[in-house]
Parts: structure tokens; sequence; C-alpha cells
């Protein structure tokens, strides 16, 4: 025999309920029109509630079931719920006016009922429809005002998504939390209360009402503010010590998918002020359909990202470089997992050993290569300068090579800012990078590419002339293009990841100044400017990208640790270390006399190439080559030889 769930059995019980309260309400309704005595009831009235009411009271229950009023959940019971009562109870009424018009006539030939009649009996279905659905919800109502010991939660926002979040927060009686205060910063809504929680302010109100009403949790339900209004109101709530969390947007409005699950964190993203970078990607992924791409350095922070969205969008193939297996391996476990019809080649090798370059361009030839391989550490660098320059530079300038005469189309070269007026070797040596690009477009241009040196550390063994024709030079198309930008969040070095760790040990957080500002740029948002910017190149561009307002590392340190629930200088102190050798105040997107030029997208920009004598430059880089691998204490006087804007700091 079938057993009945527990909700079948409620059903059933507030049927039966129903039936027995729709009978009583038109009874009492008689009754009390002829003041409460049983024997002045007239016989003709009672005639008709026998033949009426029956019928009624099972009609009734038909028409509730079709408005829903048994199949929600009443703990959660609302205005919505009351209003689908109501109408429930209007079609039933309705219903039951004519039905007993039609009957009195048929029956005693009276033309109506008394009018007090359906006016009591009204009133009592309805009472006894909403009462036995909205008692539950009103005593939890109740008992969540009277216990004091729940979360208190502050909801900045009071449109149609706060007013959302509150629903589910005070009315499901499934959290600890509970609304106590709205802050809005529209005029219109001050004083108002929203289903019984006040509108208190502003955003200047939030740190005297959080005080005030003892908040524990703020919640953002602004979906359609920007990036700017949410970072100034959170640098506001911060200062709060409470738990923050917010809507993540638009969409989740639009498609009715406000809820408390739905919140989410504030990142570190959130601390940048700005709206996320989406560009148009049609035409950068039309354009590596059906090509050879190969990424160096493609196990890296900025090189895996470039693999993971090249990977998803059809290339021929996809040639992964990189000297560190474990990073490479990663990535190739991911992509083949994600990509099962990806041709992938994984393949372990240095940019700096132009043999090996040789052999992977003549074997696979890539027809578009991103070259994201460097030593980027700025501090490692100063006690290393001449791997600076061997990897950096001269690992460069041997693949840009190996690229030219073995017939690939476009070399993109990841940038830095740090480029920019270098202050340490790693900025010199990324400048050297891009002097090489220029200096490989200049020559190609004006039809002198045989007239660029291959240098070499074992001289002969892949030289790209063997025949001695000088064939190989004619027709070289390869288009060379750097792309420069600053810091991206959660790259491999970024201050990120060290602060959290700082943060999770109990501190100290060591930031090197109080005035050090950066730029900040997420990784998919500067891979996908990166490949965008590619496909703008003509040849030897500097592309600089938009990387929005700058953030002190400051700032940004002591945002981390209020987030992570601490207030800085009191739970977790914050130590200033005094810039690290080769390190800058403050990072410049731009040399001043490079001057800036617009392209079709906003976000990025054309430097105009710097003039330099590119025969005397090319000449040069052999003795630079010749002293890094003979790891030549001058080696940094050497490169501010050749680069003019590196500000060498003088010893002593």
């Amino acid at each position: 025999m079938k057993k009945f769930s527990r909700h079948q059995k409620l059903t059933l019980l507030m049927m039966l309920y129903d039936i027995a309260t729709v009978l009583l309400s038109y009874f009492a309704g008689l009754w009390l029109r002829f003041d409460l005595r049983f024997t002045e009831l007239p016989s003709m009235y009672v005639r008709v509630l026998h033949y009426i009411l029956p019928p009624y009271s099972i009609a009734c229950v038909l028409i509730y079931w079709a408005f829903g009023l048994y199949r929600g959940m009443w703990r959660f019971a609302s205005y919505s719920e009351a209003w689908q009562i109501i109408k429930a109870v209007a079609v039933t009424f309705a219903l039951h006016i004519v039905s007993t018009v039609i009957v009195s006539r048929a029956l005693t030939n009276h033309t109506r009922m008394p009018l007090s009649y359906y006016a009591i009996g009204l009133f009592l279905q309805t009472m006894f429809a909403a009462g036995i659905r909205l008692s539950y919800r009103l005593y939890l109502l109740l008992n969540e005002k009277q216990d004091g010991a729940k979360n208190k939660v502050m909801l900045i926002g009071a449109g149609v998504a706060g007013q959302m979040i509150l629903r589910e927060i005070n009315h499901s009686g499934l959290t600890d939390d509970r609304v106590v205060c709205f802050i809005d910063d529209s005029p219109d809504k001050q004083g108002q209360t929203i289903d019984g929680v006040p509108v208190v302010g502003t955003r200047e109100h939030i740190l005297a009402a959080a005080k005030k009403y003892g908040i524990s949790k703020i919640y953002l339900t602004l979906p359609s503010s920007t990036a700017e209004q949410r970072r100034d109101i959170l640098a506001i709530c911060r200062e709060t010590g409470c738990q923050l969390k917010q809507l993540p947007g638009l969409y989740q409005l639009v498609k009715g998918e406000v809820t408390v699950s739905r919140m989410k964190n504030v990142s570190v993203e959130d601390l940048l002020g700005r709206e996320p970078i989406r560009a148009d990607m049609q035409e950068v992924y039309d354009y590596i359909n059906g090509r050879v791409v190969m990424v160096t350095g493609g196990g890296g922070s900025i090189g895996s990202e470039l693999c993971r969205q090249i990977a998803g969008h059809n290339p021929k193939q996809l040639i992964i470089f990189d000297i560190y297996e474990n990073s490479a391996y990663e990535i190739q476990l991911e992509l083949r997992e994600k990509y099962p019809e990806l041709r992938l080649e994984v393949l372990i090798g240095s940019v700096r050993d132009s043999r090996r370059m040789f052999d992977v361009f003549d074997k696979y030839r890539p027809q578009i290569v991103y070259h994201a391989a460097a030593h980027k550490h700025v501090p490692l660098m100063e006690d290393s300068p001449c791997e600076a320059v061997k990897n950096n530079a001269l690992g460069t300038y041997k693949t840009a090579y190996a690229a030219m005469v073995h017939g690939c189309e476009k070399f993109v070269l990841i940038s830095t800012d740090k480029a920019v007026n270098p202050t340490n070797i790693m900025g010199a040596s990324k400048r050297l990078c891009e002097m090489i690009i220029q200096a490989f477009d200049r020559k190609i241009k004006a039809g002198r590419a045989d007239e660029i040196p291959q240098l070499f550390t074992h001289e002969g063994i892949e030289n790209a002339d063997k025949d001695g024709t000088g064939e190989v030079f004619r027709n070289i198309k390869t288009e060379f293009v750097a792309v420069r930008f600053g810091n991206v969040l959660g790259s491999n070095g970024s201050v990120i990841p060290i602060f959290k760790k700082q943060i999770e040990k109990g501190g100290p957080v060591t930031v090197t100044h109080p005035d050090i500002i950066r730029y900040f740029m997420t990784i998919p948002e500067a891979v996908s400017l990166v490949m965008l910017a590619g496909t703008y190149a003509k040849g030897g561009e500097i592309f600089v990208l938009d990387m929005g307002s700058p953030v002190k590392i400051d700032t940004l340190a002591r945002n981390l640790i209020l987030m992570s629930g601490f207030k800085p200088d009191v739970d977790i102190k914050v130590e200033y270390t005094g810039l690290r050798p080769g390190e800058k105040l403050y990072e410049e997107k731009l040399m001043a006399e490079e001057g800036l030029e617009t392209t079709d997208n906003k976000l990025i920009h054309i430097g105009k190439p710097l003039d330099f004598d590119t025969d005397v430059f090319l000449e040069s880089l052999e003795g630079l080559m010749q002293a890094a691998y003979a790891n030549k204490k001058n080696l940094p006087a050497l490169v501010a030889n050749i680069v003019s804007t590196y500000r060498l700091k003088q010893a002593g």
C-alpha cells in the first residue's frame, strides 16, 4: 500500500480544514445576521445553505489548488502569497454570489440572501484561509524580533534587489541572520520602512549605523552600480570590520537569481575600482582559427592564460614552450582534459638556446608566436643581472630571429611598464627586448633582414644562411610587436598571494614604502588585450594597455587585512621595509617622449617608438652577449650605455 508523504498528508489536512472553515464561515454569517439565535433562522435561508455550501466548499478547494495555495512553503509566506489568497477568495466569493442567487430563486422565489450574510461570510472565509497559512510566518517573525542573538545584517541598497534579499533573510527562518537596517543614497527613501526594516541614512551613515545596530554583516545589493561606486562604498564598509558580501551584477537580477546564496565575497578585483575589461575578441579568434600558435613561457601566469584562451578557439596546433617542466605539465593536463581534440605539443627548452629554437621552429613552423618567457622578479634580477640579460634580451633576440627565418607571420612580445625609464636591470632588459623588436621591424621593412646579426654562443651550428645565397632573407613578412602593461593580480610574484600568506600567519604584512603605487589588471583581462593588440599590429609598435587608475600598495594591504576580518595595526601589523634594490615608487606606462596614438580600441594605445641608431644597437648586442655569458660585473653599466633611459643607481 502506497504511503503518503509528509507534504501530501499536510495538503490533505489543509483541504479538510478549508472545507470545514468555508462551511463555518457562511453558516456563521447567517447566524450572526440573526443575533446568534438558531430558532430565528428562516427555514428558506437554511434550505439555500443546505444546497449551496457542500458543493461550494468543494469548489473552493479546487480554486485554491488552481491558485497554488496548497503548493506554498508557508514558512516563507509574504506579500505575494497573501495576494494569491486574496485573489483565490475573490474568485470563490463571486462564484458563491452567483450560485446563491440562482439557488435561492429556484427554491424559494426569494430574490436574495441578506447582504450582511455575504459580508460576514467573505470576511470569515478570508480570515480562515489567510490565518492558517500566514500564522506560522507571523510566529517566526515575532520570534526573530525577540531574538537579539542573531547576526545583524545591513543592506546597502533599498531597491528591488535589496528587498528580495531582505525577504529571503528575514522571512525564511533558514539562517541566523536578520536584516535590521537599510542604507540608500536616494533622498526619496530616507526615513522609509520596508517590511518593517528602516532606511537609516546614506553612505555617510554606514559607520554610525553599524555601531548603533550592532551590525556584523554588510551586504551590498546594488547590482547596477559602477565599479567606482562599489569601490567607494566598500571603502567605507571595510572600516566597520564587518563581513562584506555583494551581488555579482544585473544579470542575476534580470534572471531572478537574487538570493543570499548568490552573494559573493568582496574580492581583490573589487579593490581596483574599475569595470572589468571585456574586449570584443572575435577578430582575434578569427585570426587564430586554423593557425599554428606557439607560446613561450607557456606554463607561467600570463603564458598559461594565453594557452587557455587560444585552445578554446580552434587553432590548427598549439605549441607550449617552457623551461620549467612542472608548470608546463600542469597546463598540458588541464588543456587535454578540457579540449581532447586539440592538437597540443608541450616542449621543454630554453629560449636562450638558439639551436633548440631553430629545431622547434623548423619542425612545427608556428605562424603566430606569443613570447611570454622572461625573468620578471626585480630584486632577484638585481642580484643576477647577467641572467636577466641572457634570458630576457638575448632569449628574445634568438627566438625572434628563429621566428623570422622560419616564416612566422606575427611575433608578439609581452613587455612591462617596468621597461619605461627603468631603474632596475629587469626593466632595462625588457626595454632591450622592445628595442630588439623595433630593430628587427625596421630592417625587415627596409628589405635588409640579412643585416640582422645572428647571435651565437656556438657559432655555425644553426646558421640560418647555410648555403650562403641569402635566399632565406628574401620575402620575410614577420610582423614584430610589443605589448606593455603593469602588474597582474594573482600572477606569480604578485603581492596579493604574499600578503594573504602573511595575514594567515598573523602578520606582519610587509610593504616596502607607504607611498608606493602600482597599476593592476587581472590575468584574463591582460591576456585578452595582449591578443587583441597583436591583431592590430603592422610591425614595430609598442602597444600600451590602459590599466586604469594606480593603486597604493599600502591601501591594498590594509584592505586585504580588513577583508580577512582583522584590523590593520591592531590585529595585524603593517610594517614598512624600504624600497628593494631597483624598485620604483611608481611605475610609468609610457615614456614622456614616446607620445601616444589611439587605436580602434580605447583600452589599447600605441607608443611612438623612440629614435635610436638601429645599426649601432644591433652591433652592440654582440659585446653585451659576450659580457653576459662571461658574467661580467659591469654588465649593468654596459646595458646603461645602450638603454639611454636606464637610470642606473651608482655604487656608494
